[in-house]
């Protein structure tokens, strides 16, 4: 029986001093987000769970930056062979993701793109996994309560195998899509697709979904529902190719 759900806000400084930027008229350049989710459970089974993110934008002129830090940690009480109980790690992964968007066109709707992701996950079949890739993009609509843009170019996919622990580099063709919607000032939903398709037969193609839900609390502070779904086409046995993720976290934004 679940006797405490507790969720709260990390009470984080910022990681950047924007003073100089708040004394100008205008607006920042610089936009950033942290989130945590914490769920402690007591009763038949104990177990802690929490997750927290960092999110960073920075746009100016033609260039646009975000960089996005994920992490999840779960323990769970089991029994040992005499009885004691003790908390074992039942998950333990993180992830960061960084893209960096240069405008063209006169109407200011394409763009060319660099994206650079590492993902390390205790309980996967993959022990690492990392991409580079590079093309071209587009914002296909945007305007006040809506916008969808999506990119696609080549890449590379760079693997460790965790039975194994031999690496592999593979080439990929990385696309993703974006979608956001408002339906009023205090409630967004969010839409996002990563798919890192293998060029050859047999090698490990992964993507990526996420779809959320924020609705705004108090001034900088929002509540997040959050599913998250990765899939591998290529897992060693014993390991499931598909991994879904619900959660509800707080979002303070500065």
């Amino acid at each position: 029986m679940v006797r405490n759900y507790t969720l709260t806000a990390l009470c984080l400084l910022p990681l950047v001093s924007y003073t100089a930027l708040a004394e100008d008229a205008e607006k920042s350049e610089y936009s950033a987000s942290a989130e945590l989710g914490f769920l402690y459970k007591t009763g038949n089974t104990k177990s802690v769970d929490v997750k927290a993110g960092f999110n960073l934008m920075h746009e100016k002129e033609k260039w646009r930056s975000t960089l996005a830090f994920n992490i999840l940690a779960k323990k769970l009480e089991e029994k040992d062979e005499d009885g004691n109980k003790n908390f074992e790690t039942s998950d333990n992964k993180w992830d960061v993701l960084a893209q960096t968007n240069y405008t063209i066109g006169e109407a200011g709707k394409n763009y060319l793109y660099a994206n650079l992701a590492h993902e390390q996950d205790k309980f996967s079949s993959f022990e690492s996994q990392s991409s580079f890739s590079a093309g071209w993009g587009r914002s296909f609509y945007e305007n006040e309560t809506s916008s969808f843009f999506a990119d696609i170019g080549p890449g590379v996919k760079y693997d460790v195998n965790r039975a194994t622990s031999e690496s592999s580099t593979n080439l990929i063709i990385q696309a993703q899509a974006f979608y956001t919607h408002k339906f009023n000032d205090h409630v967004e939903f969010k839409q996002s697709f990563i798919a890192r398709q293998a060029t050859k037969s047999g090698e490990n193609s992964a993507y990526k979904s996420e779809s959320s839900i924020t609705a705004q609390l108090i001034d900088a502070l929002q509540l997040k529902f959050a599913l998250r779904i990765d899939y591998d086409t290529e897992v060693e046995e014993g390991f499931e190719d598909t991994n879904t993720e619900t959660s509800m976290t707080l979002i303070y934004n500065f």
